[in-house]
């Protein structure tokens, strides 16, 4: 059995505060087997964490893009998504042999949320059926229920950009290849809701950055 959090920002993110090589650490002591790195728009902190990598502990790159319609993760990346455009930003993730991932659809507590209609379901890879960021369970209730119906594989992440907020939620698989588990829907999803001042510090963090660095 391994436990993964397939959703957490480090300090290459605007609103993350934390280095990789220390994200690894804190995963560790909470008992993970591995981590993906999900930076806004970039896998530069995902890289770095991957330097880190051990055979007992496995990071995934990976990256949170912005779209025109609201924010796609991308898995397993090797290059920078350059495009903007929602259909392009897929391809470019199948292209590097990545998995899509549409990450806290529905929440309508955030602008950046994409809400996927059913037309849209067969360009998607995987569901995240769990965030610990989404401020009330419902939001994550119909990801799920939208994941059932179109039988897509649903996956998990804490959103993390603290560290009291990592291994927060994740998925469970019991074979040894994390891309398989996924992509046959062979995983567990687990998880607790992060506590909202969390939601406080990261608005205050992201308007002191662009005060001081504009």
């Amino acid at each position: 059995m391994k436990k993964y959090d397939l959703h957490i920002h480090s300090s290459y993110s605007s609103d993350g505060l934390i280095d990789p090589k220390k994200i690894i650490k804190i995963a560790v002591k909470s008992n993970l087997d591995g981590i993906a790195i999900t930076d806004h728009n970039t896998i530069k902190g995902g890289l770095k964490a991957k330097s880190y990598e051990t055979k007992d502990f496995e990071v995934i790159v990976g990256s949170e893009i912005m779209t025109d319609q609201g924010e796609v993760i991308g898995l397993f990346l090797s290059e920078e998504i350059r495009s903007k455009n929602l259909t392009d930003v897929m391809y470019e993730i199948k292209a590097q042999n990545g998995i899509i991932v549409i990450p806290h659809p529905f929440d309508e507590m955030r602008r950046s949320a994409l809400h996927p209609s059913d037309e849209f379901a067969h360009l998607i890879g995987c569901i995240e059926g769990f965030n610990s960021r989404c401020i009330f369970q419902k939001y994550n209730d119909r990801a799920i229920e939208y994941g059932k119906n179109h039988d897509l594989p649903l996956i998990a992440g804490s959103d993390a950009h603290f560290r009291n907020e990592i291994g927060n939620a994740g998925i469970i698989i019991e074979c040894e290849d994390l891309r398989e588990a996924i992509i046959k829907n062979k995983v567990e999803i687990f998880g607790k809701r992060s506590i909202l001042v969390n939601h406080v510090f990261t608005k205050g963090l992201k308007k002191w950055r662009k005060l001081r660095y504009g």
